[in-house]
């Protein structure tokens, strides 16, 4: 009889992970490898944000704190509510976590009773369905289109949702598509939204300071006030900070739901980092310069990356408004045999192949929900882009 419980049967280990260390592996045993499969900045912390580090810890700031957060980083977190979504909460409606992962599953055990069902768009990040069921909710999926940008329809959201739904689990710029929507799509969203008051809405904001063009982040309370007392808004430093490691993430909500978080929250892993907090503290309310220069550069790696995998033959990648990923279509390569005579039976296959006949590591589409794609995180030199890129072009040229 195995000791392990049985939810752990509906989850898998998660495959952007595997992928990361598969590729640190061959990389170990001499290979020429190009990881594309890791979500997270390529560039240092910033030294002001470090430097807070540092001096929190020679200020001894190294004890427990309160178990959702210090007083001054909450603090923080409502003025960019504030500053850059035109949100108003108090400290009381705000949590931290360690990492916005942390601040989804709180978030999820706190609320999902057995049968409970939460909507999630496809692709989706990786995480989303395995957290849900953990949690003892079931995801429901709703398939986003490449005709439609990978965004999904208000009249899929409609029908999607039963009596059972708890949550509409909503990511923009998404990870993995990069996928951004409008204010005006987000408006027909939250319209079906307003016509069910039992479905609370859940936003991974995520990539908020990394959209391009003239793309304008906007968050679903935002375009509807209405929705406020029934949205839960998360964020974090991870990604538009290059605070990754640091493990901070946020939240803000109704007053019951975060009270609720936090206790989840006490009884598992209570406080983030103290030094990490005050690192936190002086990204929110120190120097944003670096955000645009950071941003223009993403970009200048997205168009490169977007050009020249267009440029192979059988994918199609369409331009993200936003995040570090491409997710092209490899539809026009399935069924063809690699130069090393692999059969690409699925998106699968062609990232294995991929992988051992050009030292190009990505992650597959199955992984996220929607095939057959790959998806490629650009958060790497200009120089490992332009090489994967090349390589993946000659692996797709000798696809027959």
């Amino acid at each position: 009889m195995s000791i392990l419980s049985k939810t752990l049967d509906r989850v898998k280990p998660s495959p952007t992970i595997a992928v990361t260390t598969r590729a640190a592996e061959l990389k170990a045993a001499g290979r020429d490898i190009i990881g594309l499969g890791a979500g997270e900045p390529d560039f240092d912390t910033p030294q002001n944000i470090k430097d807070a580090g540092v001096a929190a810890i020679a200020a001894g700031r190294t004890k427990y704190t309160a178990v959702d957060g210090i007083p001054e980083l909450k603090k923080a977190i409502c003025a960019k509510f504030a500053r850059e979504n035109g949100l108003s909460y108090s400290p009381a409606q705000v949590t931290v976590g360690t990492g916005g992962k942390q601040v989804l599953y709180n978030a999820f055990m706190a609320t999902l009773n057995p049968g409970d069902e939460v909507i999630i768009p496809a692709p989706y990040w990786v995480s989303y369905p395995d957290m849900v069921y953990l949690a003892g909710g079931e995801p429901v999926f709703i398939a986003g289109q490449r005709a439609t940008g990978y965004k999904i329809t208000p009249a899929q959201l409609e029908a999607a949702i039963t009596p059972r739904t708890k949550w509409f689990l909503f990511n923009s710029p998404s990870n993995p598509t990069g996928a951004g929507y409008t204010w005006d799509e987000i408006k027909a969203l939250t319209d079906v939204l307003l016509r069910h008051p039992h479905v609370w809405v859940l936003t991974d904001d995520m990539y908020e300071h990394l959209v391009f063009d003239d793309f304008v982040f906007c968050t679903p309370a935002q375009v509807e006030p209405a929705l406020y007392d029934r949205t839960l808004t998360v964020n974090g430093v991870s990604k538009a900070y290059a605070m990754t490691g640091w493990r901070i993430g946020y939240a803000a909500g109704p007053v019951p739901l975060i009270k609720a978080m936090a206790m989840i929250q006490s009884q598992s892993t209570s406080n983030p980092c103290s030094i990490s907090q005050y690192a936190a503290l002086e990204a929110l309310n120190g120097t944003q310069d670096f955000l645009g220069p950071n941003k223009a550069l993403f970009q200048r790696r997205r168009d490169m990356v977007v050009a020249m995998l267009n440029a192979a033959p059988g994918i199609d990648c369409p331009t993200p408004e936003g995040a570090f990923y491409v997710y092209p279509s490899i539809a026009d390569c399935i069924g063809k045999t690699s130069a090393a005579g692999t059969v690409i039976t699925n998106d699968e296959a062609f990232a294995t192949a991929l992988l051992d006949e050009t030292g190009v590591a990505v992650v597959f589409g199955a992984a996220f929900g929607l095939s057959p794609n790959f998806r490629i995180s650009y958060a790497t030199s200009d120089a490992a882009l332009q090489e994967a890129c090349t390589r993946i072009q000659s692996f797709c040229a000798g696809l027959k």
